[in-house]
């Protein structure tokens, strides 16, 4: 409409063994800049740089590995080139890191090239008037920030709500990304929505990278942490993570994650400062007073509340928020010190109203933590929030000025319960097997070498106990608001069965309709997702991709046949 985009023939990479053409993420190559092994599309594991389409140098089909070879095709490009100029402006203009501007900034000062943003893909959004094309995905991802904030404002039913942020002169949109797509979010997208009238990000924060004991993360090689399974499933509390995340360092260095470090910064800081603290608080002052007891807000830590409010916000207006989780470990130390000094224990039988009054301050910042962590441990501090004696879901709605504010005198104290549980040796010692396992494996597989899982010996009778057939696939489909189940109906020669896999990360349903695979049929019935599975599919392991799980498939046998 604007003018901005047009056409233009493009030499496209074709993978003659595949016998199709190849968008840039299906291409493995060179980094023509810093000859590191790159993506198509962008130098993934060197300098980070943007990659036209036909810049990779020795470029190769990522599904099979043969060289590429290249056809001419016509896609169309946005004129990025055209905005230069705006660009040098705004970058020296906007707030944010220096990791976001300075990057970017580099890229312009080195000329901009036009920017291709169609692809050869059977799955996307269709380009519009081409539909043999799709967007390129850092088209329409980026839109999705604007159409999420639509679909939020008819949601709370106020359609126009969008405006106020999207629209020039309105609101201040702040973007938090990962440093590997400054390009995108500080060159594309504000050359985008100037191109097209809509407001600009006022700021743009770029982090770290977060690694594995110091390894990039790696689904191949095995360095990567599942947050279903190795965390959530493990019974860990999302807000440990929120909490070592914001902690460990500051926003824009590269965040290494351990195990060790992990439980240490849990067990130490949250268990033992933090946790200690509004624990003993609250269980002394429920046993002894049973409610709020009277007391006046002692000045000098009242000051120290008022010190880490505006260190607070000092902080998030930097966007250092090591800092923040820093001053709130140094106030939950100093109510830990108060409550040492005063020794309620032992004042509570010599005067009972100055003990009341020790316990009102303690109280006092035990509200100040709760509001001060709740951006970061939204669970714990409405938890809290209950024991303090208010309503729980209140602690969101809360500003910093009640952090200066105590509980009123009266106030019944709730049954007091630690909020957060230290992660002990055995849970430590299997959450680091595990990995240890997976890179173990992957190790393994980039070598060749055959994986292999010691299991106990069974008897030839244990085996015949199996019963293994053939199934055919009749129907597939997602089981809804579960990511990973698919939920099929399957022939298996005497009757019909319902199962329940987990290869819907895997698998669309479309690509699994029709297979016929082996299956152990007299597997007891079991609830997965809420739904009764009668049986399992059987699949292996692909050896150079761990974590992608192959079903066994029997083609050309009718269902039922026995295995054996």
């Amino acid at each position: 409409k604007n003018g901005h985009i047009y056409p233009k023939e493009l030499d496209s990479p074709y993978c003659d063994t595949c016998g199709r053409s190849l968008p840039d993420r299906y291409v493995r190559g060179e980094c023509p800049y810093c000859h590191a092994d790159a993506r198509g599309d962008e130098c993934d594991q060197g300098c980070g740089r943007y990659l036209e389409p036909g810049e990779i140098l020795n470029p190769r089909c990522a599904i099979c590995g043969s060289l590429t070879r290249t056809i001419t095709r016509t896609h169309y490009y946005f004129k990025l080139s055209a905005f230069e100029d705006f660009l040098k402006k705004y970058l020296t203009e906007v707030d944010g890191t220096k990791i976001a501007k300075n990057y970017a900034l580099g890229w312009v000062n080195e000329g901009l090239k036009d920017w291709c943003i169609t692809r050869d893909l059977e799955w996307g959004i269709p380009y519009p008037g081409d539909e043999d094309l799709t967007l390129y995905v850092w088209v329409d991802a980026p839109i999705h920030y604007m159409s999420s904030t639509e679909q939020w404002a008819k949601k709370i039913q106020k359609p126009k709500e969008w405006e106020k942020f999207w629209l020039p002169g309105n609101g201040r949109l702040v973007h938090y990304i990962g440093q590997d797509i400054v390009y995108h979010h500080c060159l594309f997208w504000p050359a985008m929505l100037e191109g097209s009238g809509y407001n600009l990000p006022a700021a743009i924060v770029a982090s770290g990278m977060v690694k594995i004991e110091g390894h990039n993360f790696s689904r191949g090689r095995g360095y990567v942490v599942w947050i279903l399974d190795d965390y959530l499933d493990k019974g860990l509390d999302p807000d440990y993570l929120r909490y070592y995340m914001v902690s460990f360092t500051g926003h824009t260095r590269d965040l290494d994650f351990s195990w060790d470090a992990f439980a240490d910064k849990v067990n130490t800081e949250l268990v033992g400062t933090l946790g200690n603290f509004i624990y003993r608080t609250l269980h002394f002052t429920k046993k002894n007073y049973g409610s709020v007891p009277k007391g006046t807000f002692d000045p000098k830590l009242k000051k120290e509340v008022e010190k880490a409010i505006e260190t607070i916000i000092e902080a998030v207006n930097e966007y250092e928020l090591k800092k923040v989780s820093d001053e709130i470990l140094r106030i939950a130390s100093v109510g830990n010190e108060y409550f040492q000094a005063n020794q309620p224990w032992a004042l509570v039988k010599e005067d009972k109203d100055k003990c009341g009054e020790v316990l009102y301050n303690a109280i006092a910042l035990v509200k100040a933590l709760t509001v001060l962590i709740e951006p970061i441990m939204p669970t714990a501090a409405e938890t809290i929030w209950k024991q303090l004696g208010y309503d729980g879901p209140d602690v969101h709605t809360t500003s910093l000025d009640d952090a200066l504010e105590p509980p009123a005198v009266g106030t019944e104290i709730a049954n007091p319960q630690p909020v957060i549980s230290k992660i002990d040796d055995d849970l430590l010692a299997s959450l680091k097997e595990t990995i240890g396992a997976r890179i173990k494996a992957a190790e393994a597989a980039e070598k060749g070498e055959p994986v292999m899982e010691k299991k106990e010996l069974i008897t030839f009778d244990d085996f015949k106990k199996l019963d293994l057939r053939a199934g055919k696939i009749l129907t597939c489909e997602k089981v809804p608001n579960k990511d990973k189940l698919l939920l099929l109906e399957v022939d298996i020669g005497t009757e019909k069965r319902t199962i329940v896999t987990g290869l819907a990360d895997q698998y669309k349903p479309e690509e699994l309709t029709g297979m016929t695979a082996l299956f152990l049929t007299n597997l007891e019935p079991k609830k997965i997702g809420g739904i009764e599975s009668h049986g399992m599919i059987l699949a292996v392991e692909k050896g150079d991709e761990p974590g992608r799980w192959l079903p066994v498939r029997v083609d050309g046998v009718p269902p039922g046949s026995k295995a054996a």
